[in-house]
């Protein structure tokens, strides 16, 4: 679980990396977290699992719902390459959408700095090797997190516009029945980390999961993970801070850098762009031998011997049998006539000769 946790997390911040849809950024970077909380559950530190669970309702709610005010004031467009320089015609969205990806990224003291340290100080804690593979998987994912929230902010909301020129007219702030909940999600991913921390990896864990959570008498993660190494507990914030300073560089100090890093990253760009062609090994593993199957079966089972031999058969030779009785109905007496002066042989025969026999 913490192997396939681990990978989940970078794999899915790897493909959020390329993302241009707005949506599918902060789609694939939940698939993300999502390996976090697994991974942390594989080692053992299910109140650390469950506390990002906890806090990422609030932050990631809160990007969806802020992506949610950006397409509406884009006029439903969802394509970030087709945006820019709006953050001053939607002030409350930029400043909230601040407040989720400062959270995502695990900046202190938001929400997220408190459960994704611990999850990451817990997998190192384990001492295994499965924990320390998530723990490494875990600090690039990290990295990667911060970088693809800077590149979603910067592209959407900075630089020259890329929007033509009626959208850009029309952009503007979402009304307050829109806004209301996105502050409300907002508090929860400022306040949700601190006011929580004890309660599900701190001093009182054991009294506040009382017998919510079983944790096996020789399992120490949950309580060694406090006492790591401070470079462990550091890490996450450096990359983090790297991520974002790299984001910066690419989409603000220098627009063109990220097109070039992509033109030479060449394979892999179109790897991460086309999510490792998951979906077309998919396709070509499973989707088309299935369809395939599926057709035989249709046509060759189905169609050719249930129901060639079956009701379209038995129904295909009597109407055959029907339409070659129906010719002998000419309309014609004399046809008649002739049928019945041949039934009359038929039957003067089988008399005689039935009458020899006897």
């Amino acid at each position: 679980m913490a192997i396939v946790g681990g990978a989940t997390a970078f794999f899915a911040a790897t493909i959020g990396l390329c993302q241009n849809d707005i949506k599918r950024v902060i789609a694939y970077s939940t698939c993300s977290q999502l390996g976090y909380m697994f991974f942390a559950a594989g080692v053992g530190a299910y109140g650390a699992a469950m506390f990002h669970l906890f806090t990422h309702a609030f932050f990631k709610a809160l990007l969806f719902l802020c992506a949610g005010s950006v397409i509406h004031a884009m006029s439903s467009e969802q394509d970030m390459r087709k945006m820019g320089g709006i953050w001053k015609l939607v002030p409350w969205t930029y400043g909230l959408m601040w407040v989720g990806s400062l959270a995502l990224a695990g900046i202190p003291f938001f929400a997220g700095y408190f459960s994704k340290d611990i999850v990451l100080e817990s997998a190192f804690a384990a001492h295994t090797g499965s924990g320390q593979l998530a723990f490494w998987l875990g600090i690039g994912a990290a990295a990667m997190t911060a970088f693809y929230s800077w590149r979603l902010l910067f592209m959407t909301f900075h630089g020259r516009t890329r929007a033509d020129h009626e959208t850009f007219h029309h952009v503007h702030e979402s009304p307050w029945v829109m806004l209301i909940p996105l502050i409300v999600l907002a508090l929860g991913a400022v306040f949700a980390g601190w006011l929580f921390n004890e309660q599900f990896v701190g001093a009182d864990m054991a009294k506040f999961w009382s017998q919510s959570l079983f944790f096996a008498p020789e399992n120490e993660v949950p309580h060694h993970a406090h006492d790591v190494a401070t470079w462990v507990k550091l890490a996450p914030l450096v990359v983090g801070l790297a991520g974002i300073a790299l984001a910066y560089v690419a989409y603000i100090r220098d627009p063109g850098l990220s097109a070039r890093i992509a033109a030479r990253a060449g394979f892999l760009y179109r790897l991460f762009f086309n999510k490792w062609y998951f979906d077309e090994l998919y396709e070509a593993i499973f989707v088309r031998p299935a369809k395939a199957i599926g057709y035989g079966l249709w046509k060759g089972g189905d169609g050719a011997i249930i129901d060639g031999y079956g009701p379209d058969g038995i129904a295909a030779v009597s109407q055959d049998v029907a339409s070659r009785a129906s010719r002998v109905q000419s309309g014609y007496v004399y046809h008649y006539a002739f049928a019945m002066l041949i039934g009359i042989v038929v039957l003067i025969s089988w008399y005689i000769l039935g009458g020899g026999w006897w």
